[in-house]
């Protein structure tokens, strides 16, 4: 028995016309606030508010931005304006340079190898406890 397998299954269809139903809503949403502020707060004001309320209905419609549609970028600013923010600045010593000396001729003589400073341990802890606040955060969103 063969079933069918659907395709183009990431497209979504066109209800009305040429536009989806996504972007007929956008469209008609901003065609009515446009329709509505020139009525009521003359023509002068009313397109003064209505352009952006339009620009913004047009954007959702049909402006994408890396491949993704208006709306997921409008969400992902939303969230990240809204949101904490885990700032993380860890001052790290400047690493030391292997130190040789040099004899007269130009060999090496001596190599001068540093020794390890700081708690590894300490350092460490704090990593994961930062990973586990992270990661805490993430479970609640």
């Amino acid at each position: 028995m063969r079933f069918q397998i659907p395709q183009f299954i990431d497209v979504e269809d066109k209800i009305f016309g040429p536009f989806t139903l996504k972007q007929f809503i956008y469209l008609a949403g901003g065609t009515s606030v446009a329709v509505v502020s020139v009525m009521f707060l003359g023509k002068f004001f009313g397109l003064l508010v209505a352009s952006p309320v339009v620009i913004l209905a047009l954007a959702l419609a049909f402006y994408k931005i890396n491949n993704r549609p208006f709306v997921h970028v409008l969400e992902s600013a939303f969230k990240y304006f809204t949101k904490d923010k885990l700032y993380i600045w860890h001052k790290k010593e400047p690493e030391e340079e292997y130190a040789k000396e040099r004899s007269a001729n130009g060999k090496y003589t001596s190599l001068i190898v540093p020794n390890l400073s700081g708690n590894k341990l300490k350092d460490m802890n704090w990593e994961l406890d930062v990973r586990k606040k992270e990661d805490e955060r993430n479970k609640l969103t």
